[in-house]
């Protein structure tokens, strides 16, 4: 998260969000290397959830390299406004940042799946990861302080909040952000395997282009528009794939049952 935050600040909300897209796909390939997701090309369910997230990655690729004809430039206040924010930023370096977020959000969701089975709690498991989130946080924000801070005279009065929209967005950050998503995700990587909440990650780039453009003043583009059309088709055929393996492997396991319960009588 931290990682993700210094690239959305050296880029913008609607740059940032595809890669938000990408985590699905990184997802499904740690998961199926460490054969904690199953991978199935013979089946139609299996093919499904590999187009899906080749679409996933398609659709993320057209949005960030296709603009095509602008269909919504937003008034020039907000366009002013939003192009400001990006005069100080670096792309480089936020698409490093990333990119690092992206494979760090993949190897957590992975990880929760082994986690949920020796450690059922979730509340816990989420008091746990943010206590230890927040002492590399504040090691961070120490290291930065000292070494950005010191050269523009802001020390520690950089860290130090009021009440005003700093405020508002950090409690926001750590009530949602952090501590409802993660008890929420836990909960349905335990039900539903790593790769399957991930997924939904992509239907946050279509409400970060349509809020970006209202706030920010970015303008939309074609481009844009088609890439999140292909991101939201794949993301349903890889629930529509993944919903008929959990279907087949729930009746097989009642057959299982059935037969099991016969044996016995």
């Amino acid at each position: 998260m931290g990682l993700y935050y210094c690239g959305l600040r050296a880029t913008s909300a609607a740059y940032a969000v595809d890669f938000l897209n990408l985590i699905p796909v990184a997802t499904f390939l740690i998961a199926a290397a460490l054969r904690v997701e199953r991978l199935s090309l013979a089946s139609c369910p299996g093919r499904a959830k590999l187009l899906g997230a080749a679409a996933g990655v398609a659709g993320t690729m057209v949005v960030s390299l296709c603009k095509g004809p602008r269909l919504l430039r937003p008034s020039s206040h907000s366009h002013a406004a939003g192009s400001a924010a990006l005069v100080h930023g670096d792309m480089a370096l936020g698409t490093l940042f990333l990119v690092g977020s992206c494979v760090s959000y993949a190897l957590w969701f992975v990880v929760q799946a082994r986690v949920a089975v020796v450690f059922p709690s979730r509340y816990w498991s989420t008091t746990l990861t943010c206590l230890v989130g927040s002492v590399q946080s504040a090691i961070a924000a120490a290291v930065a302080v000292a070494i950005t801070g010191a050269g523009h005279g802001l020390g520690l009065a950089a860290c130090r909040l009021r009440w005003d929209m700093q405020l508002a967005m950090v409690v926001y950050s750590g009530v949602f952000n952090t501590g409802a998503t993660f008890v929420m995700v836990s909960w349905a990587v335990a039900r539903r395997g790593p790769v399957y909440p991930s997924m939904f990650n992509s239907l946050s780039l279509v409400a970060t282009t349509v809020v970006d453009a209202v706030v920010l003043g970015t303008d939309v583009y074609l481009g844009g528009v088609l890439g999140a059309a292909i991101v939201v088709a794949g993301l349903y055929a890889f629930l529509w794939g993944k919903g008929k393996e959990l279907a087949a492997a729930k009746e097989l396991q009642q057959r299982r049952v059935e037969v099991d319960d016969g044996c016995v009588a």
